[in-house]
């Protein structure tokens, strides 16, 4: 799966994973709002790796987990949704409005064996200093480069350069050359 090559998404030991993260997540989404400490250390447990200062609004929602990496500096707001069957990394100093989904699941065009259950999976890159709009998606094989803006409701469909601002659907350039 990691590897970018086709797989079974309905492989038995994929759905234990999935089931596995899914009692985290709820144990996580279930905790009391200001019990910020246990939260931090369910995410811990889910997450593939984090900085020492981050924080996730409830409700969250992943896949396996343990393919996210963040920075330092994190902050994800309500509904954050992230199929992460490929590596999803964030720099640091990102910033995750509501309702942002992030995927990386990829499946066949032709429908008899998109019907199999094949599918394949491309990793997500996210750089330093990104703001991403609230109800952004971000699809399967983007690179966000550092110091970069994901305007709200934006579907990014492809790379974006460092210091670049991006908006509509699919995403274009708006403003480039940030600082």
């Amino acid at each position: 799966m990691l590897s970018g090559e086709i797989y079974d998404a309905a492989h038995v030991e994929f759905h234990t994973r999935l089931m596995d993260t899914r009692r985290l997540i709820r144990k996580f989404n279930d905790l009391e709002p200001d019990r910020l400490d246990e939260q931090r250390a369910v995410l811990r447990e889910i997450l593939g790796s984090t900085g020492e200062r981050f924080h996730f609004n409830q409700p969250f929602r992943c896949d396996y987990g343990c393919n996210i990496r963040i920075g330092e500096d994190f902050f994800a707001n309500f509904n954050l949704t992230i199929l992460d069957e490929a590596e999803v990394t964030f720099g640091h100093h990102c910033f995750i409005g509501p309702n942002v989904s992030i995927y990386t699941a990829c499946h066949p065009l032709d429908h008899a064996t998109r019907d199999t259950g094949a599918e394949w999976a491309e990793p997500v890159r996210i750089g330093n200093s990104v703001w991403i709009g609230g109800g952004a998606t971000i699809l399967p094989g983007v690179t966000i480069g550092n110091n970069c803006i994901i305007g709200a409701g934006a579907v990014v469909t492809r790379d974006v350069p460092d210091n670049t601002a991006v908006a509509g659907n699919p995403a274009r350039p708006i403003r480039t050359n940030l600082q």
